[in-house]
């Protein structure tokens, strides 16, 4: 009895690991981040009709460029003045015409609030990523995780892609 509690104890103190939480890509492929084991991971909150919706060319080229060790992760969302009506079939076409998005795009979710995503809830929660807090204040949040899914850093909507503070701390 006492092993169990311990056992338990000791999930409830380190959290649910990032790379157990169980994502949908928009092709509908069941996805955990394990898959990327090895790579630093970028995980943006995205939308199609927002002033930011342009850094999604920033992220195809940053992702071309580092793509032996980077992973880039897109999640729509529409909590943000509407800036994501469309559907998952949409959101796709549209990543693939306008910017020849290849990096990895999951389904529409809430990146806060009630029905927080639970990969949100791990990145914006200090009690769950065990490094920071963050609000997702905007589209187009970054948060970028080492090679083993531990969180790195939040940047905030208007830090570009290829900005030096990422690129530094991808290389």
């Amino acid at each position: 009895m006492k092993i169990i509690l311990v056992a338990l104890l000791s999930l409830l103190v380190s959290g649910v690991s990032v790379q157990e939480i169980q994502l949908q890509t928009l092709s509908g492929e069941t996805l955990s981040l394990s898959k990327f084991k090895g790579k630093k991971i970028l995980i943006v909150n995205t939308a199609s009709y927002c002033g930011y919706t342009g850094q999604y060319a920033e992220l195809q080229k940053l992702y071309e460029r580092f793509k032996d060790k980077l992973e880039i992760v897109g999640m729509p969302c529409n909590q943000f003045m509407m800036q994501e009506p469309g559907s998952n079939e949409k959101i796709a076409a549209f990543c693939k015409k306008n910017y020849g998005v290849s990096f990895t795009m999951l389904v529409k979710a809430d990146v806060k609030g009630k029905n927080q995503h639970p990969l949100y809830k791990w990145l914006t929660s200090k009690s769950e990523n065990g490094v920071l807090d963050a609000t997702v204040s905007w589209n187009f949040n970054k948060f970028l995780l080492d090679e083993e899914g531990k969180m790195i850093a939040h940047f905030e909507s208007g830090v570009k892609p290829l900005s030096d503070e990422i690129v530094s701390k991808i290389k």
